[in-house]
């Protein structure tokens, strides 16, 4: 079983999919984490990250996985380097590279082929995963969004400079040439923005309940 959730930067996906994933016995992954892992290797090699080639080349050359709930780099542990500003700041960009795309569709794919799992991003349900069970489009405001972003304490930037930077990434994955965040038509849209992860993950587990009973 595959329980596929998009929806732009901010909307609470890793929180309610990991949420849902263990109320519901299946396996959480986070697509966005393998696309920063990707980041992450272009950062420590000082690869500029509008070079493609570079970048893809380096993607190549290591293993980028996910086991246990944990995002691995040539085996190792790399969850605590993927959310720092620097990789915010080029993750979008790399994430337009439709080669990286491959490599990180490659992956999710193999491992929903081994188990079930609930998978969020931003083209799960219409790219990577368009025959998942259950389909779920998180939305919510701008501004809902930096707050929840500001108010996790994890950037050095301001509140309007988090909005700054969600309204570039709203640009950036709206515009993919490949795998562009869009809602699956067969998706349900769920806005989040007054809502409390409590009251998301239920919703959500009702989605699934009327969808897999």
């Amino acid at each position: 079983m595959v329980v596929a959730i998009d929806g732009p930067a901010g909307t609470g996906k890793s929180t309610i999919a990991r949420f849902i994933a263990e109320r519901s016995e299946l396996y959480y992954v986070n697509s966005g984490n393998l696309y920063r892992a990707v980041a992450l290797l272009a950062l420590r090699q000082d690869i500029d990250p509008q070079h493609h080639e570079h970048v893809l080349q380096c993607a190549r050359e290591h293993t980028i996985d996910f086991s246990a709930g944990k995002t691995l780099l040539d085996g190792q542990e790399a969850d605590d380097e993927l959310r720092t500003d620097e990789v915010d700041a080029c993750v979008a960009q790399i994430s337009r590279i439709p080669e990286v795309r491959d490599i990180v569709n490659a992956v999710l794919r193999k491992i929903a082929s081994h188990t079930g799992i609930v998978v969020e991003g931003r083209d799960m349900t219409t790219v990577v995963f368009p025959d998942a069970e259950v389909k779920i489009f998180l939305d919510a405001t701008i501004d809902a969004r930096a707050d929840r972003r500001f108010q996790q304490g994890t950037s050095r930037l301001s509140l309007e400079e988090i909005r700054q930077s969600i309204a570039e990434r709203d640009h950036i994955d709206r515009t993919k040439p490949v795998g562009a965040l869009v809602q699956s038509d067969d998706a349900v849209y769920l806005d989040t923005s007054d809502l409390t992860i409590q009251e998301v993950c239920a919703r959500v587990m009702e989605i699934i309940q009327r969808h897999t009973y």
